[in-house]
């Protein structure tokens, strides 16, 4: 069994998050630069098994896609022609900064640290990420 890669795609960083082994748990992984992804992810894949991809979707309250899918779609489309081994997961990703800002306050990080827009988007991949291990498990 391989793990399950998240991904918290932005315009400027990437937030990462991936699962144990045995996909029980979501763990924060890392922040890259959007442009240095896919290098990223190459190397990453060398050393990790990779089982599926969950990318956040951005929608808005009226659950139409959000102006941002401009440059998420492509992304999902490159990814999905080098890596077509891999299911790409699409995941809901409303609210997502805003409760990984809340978690930042709830676990006592300070004000100066809740700034760190890299842990807020590697904070979102894995909520992103929980998410989808939620629905997974309701769905069995």
């Amino acid at each position: 069994m391989g793990r399950i890669l998240a991904i918290d795609y932005g315009k400027k960083r990437v937030g990462l998050a991936v699962t144990d082994p045995l996909q029980i748990v979501a763990n924060k992984l890392t922040t890259v630069r959007t442009h240095e992804l896919l290098d990223f992810l190459k190397d990453y894949f060398k050393k990790e098994e990779i089982e599926s991809i969950v990318i956040g979707y951005p929608r808005q309250m009226n659950n139409e896609a959000s102006e941002a899918v401009r440059y998420i779609n492509p992304f999902i489309k490159k990814i999905q022609k080098l890596h077509p081994e891999l299911p790409v997961h699409l995941v809901d990703e409303r609210f997502t900064s805003k409760i990984a800002f809340q978690t930042m306050i709830d676990g006592g990080v300070k004000k100066k640290g809740r700034r760190n827009k890299e842990l807020v988007d590697a904070i979102s991949a894995t909520i992103i990420l929980q998410s989808f291990l939620e629905e997974k498990r309701f769905k069995k």
